[in-house]
């Protein structure tokens, strides 16, 4: 049987999402949980739309989980009590409060956590004003010393938008392609001062938000002209003009899937398509 969950998370304690030996990770405290109530031995694998690196928030994860069995929460009937399941499993992970599961849910037919999603979206919060500075804001926002033009930002990441090569924005991976098609970049700042940026793509290559975060920071503060940028972008390689962003402005706020009749579809193609794409990992 394969479930869905919907989870939400406080990275600022993680070192991201995927197991690591010795590492306290959100993937680890989840499929920890999910041995204690369902009484495995070994834990049963998780399988994610987006692997979030350390420090990096969500809002609006999913995962899918594959299980033999889940006869300890059959009624009589043999109907599954999944209200049950998802109470224990939110009860467990209540001990860790920076995890919560908002939803457990029987996955429909052809549903793939990783490769039925259309999109993922993201947003990325800064700070530049001392004045209107927030420290309940400081696990989530990034401070910039220099005051930001928003319309100049607006402007480099319009410039960003569409299907390229990405190459001046990720981090290179042996064999991996660094194409994406960035579907929606744009920023704006709210009554309380906080820039906040909500970005969108098919996927998206290791550092790829935070860099193109960097790349409008360049821009609003007067940094770098768009001239540069566009030079940069077009020559798709790693440039030393802006910098990688630190990882708490940044926040998965949710996945897209497609139809449910379109889920097994989408999977299929987008496996095909990724044959040399890495795993989504934001950094």
């Amino acid at each position: 049987m394969r479930l869905r969950l919907d989870l939400a998370y406080d990275g600022t304690d993680f070192a991201g999402w995927g197991i690591q030996p010795n590492l306290r990770t959100v993937q680890g405290v989840v499929e920890d949980a999910l041995a204690t109530i369902l009484r495995l031995s070994q834990p049963a694998r998780l399988v994610v739309a987006g692997r979030t690196d350390a420090g990096v928030h969500a809002s609006g994860q999913v995962a899918h989980i594959d299980l033999p069995t889940l006869a300890s929460f059959e009624n009589p009937d043999g109907s599954l009590d999944l209200q049950e399941f998802e109470n224990r499993l939110a009860g467990i992970l209540k001990r860790d409060p920076d995890v919560v599961l908002k939803r457990a849910s029987i996955a429909l037919d052809g549903f793939d956590a990783r490769f039925s999603p259309l999109a993922r979206r993201y947003e990325y919060r800064l700070q530049d004003d001392a004045r209107t500075y927030n420290p309940l804001e400081r696990h989530r926002s990034v401070w910039t010393p220099k005051p930001l033009d928003v319309d100049l930002m607006n402007a480099a990441a319009e410039s960003f938008l569409g299907l390229r090569d990405f190459g001046a924005f990720c981090r290179p991976r042996p064999g991996a392609t660094t194409i994406r098609e960035l579907q929606q970049f744009e920023w704006r700042r709210e009554p309380d001062g906080v820039v906040v940026c909500h970005i969108q793509a098919d996927a998206f290559c290791h550092s790829m938000v935070r860099s193109l975060v960097g790349a409008c920071v360049v821009a609003g503060n007067g940094k770098a002209q768009q001239s540069e940028l566009d030079e940069v972008r077009d020559g798709a390689q790693r440039t030393a003009l802006f910098k990688v962003m630190p990882p708490h402005g940044l926040n998965l706020v949710e996945i897209i899937y497609p139809a449910d009749d379109e889920l097994g579809p989408r999977a299929e193609l987008t496996r095909s398509r990724r044959d040399l794409l890495d795993d989504e990992a934001i950094a």
